[in-house]
């Protein structure tokens, strides 16, 4: 009897063993997934490696385009190189070639793009004109370009850029004239000794986040002085 009981528990222990090595490989039905996210910073940015921020043809001192500071015979404007600096001998009644351009970076992202406009010759400049003899004042010259007045500012406008654009040359103005009887004027004796300057700043802020240009402006640039000017 005892031999009997003996092979039974030796047979159900071999079957427990059996079961337990098949529930130890027993494998679930399991699933997963993950997620993996790259973070890169948006930009906002005016120019590129090839191309400056804000740049204007190259002429000469009566501003007529040129090729280069050596060659004065004038060109067309858009064989003229582009810089960031020109130098002017101003004649009563004369007009000039100054034509300041923002160029925004395709990669940059939607924005403000401002501009600071300080005329120094302001007193000097030629009146609006129309007929033979049209002109328009630079200030008009700006708004007539999509520029919009800031408010609360005397010399600074601005414009939206969408990155839908893929970039965009912005023109601010394209010349100006010496009123015929500048030389009339309160301060022109000293003109060569006092250096008045057509100072163009160009800035960019993005949009995301502002309501309005104004917050903009006053968030990121209201005190401060342009990274890039011509």
């Amino acid at each position: 009897m005892k031999t009997k009981w003996k092979v039974l528990l030796t047979t159900l222990c071999a079957l427990l063993l059996i079961v337990g090595s098949a529930a130890g490989t027993l494998a679930y039905l399991t699933s997963q997934d993950a997620v993996t996210n790259t973070f890169t910073v948006g930009e906002v940015t005016l120019g590129s490696d090839l191309q400056k921020g804000l740049d204007e043809a190259l002429v000469n001192e009566y501003g007529q385009p040129i090729k280069n500071d050596t060659d004065k015979t004038p060109v067309e404007l858009a064989e003229a190189p582009r810089v960031q600096e020109n130098d002017y001998k101003l004649v009563p009644g004369r007009t000039y070639t100054k034509d300041p351009t923002v160029h925004v970076n395709p990669a940059s992202e939607d924005c403000y793009v401002f501009v600071k406009v300080e005329n120094g010759i302001d007193a000097y400049e030629a009146a609006a004109a129309t007929g033979e003899s049209a002109y328009t004042p630079i200030a008009d010259q700006i708004t007539g370009n999509g520029w919009s007045r800031l408010e609360g500012t005397a010399d600074v406008y601005y414009r939206v850029y969408t990155k839908s654009d893929k970039g965009a040359d912005l023109p601010v103005f394209g010349r100006f004239r010496i009123a015929g009887d500048a030389n009339e004027k309160e301060g022109w004796a000293d003109i060569n000794k006092n250096q008045p300057k057509i100072i163009v700043t160009a800035y960019a802020v993005q949009k995301e986040g502002f309501a309005a240009a104004g917050d903009a402006w006053n968030a990121a640039f209201g005190t401060q002085n342009a990274a890039s000017g011509s």
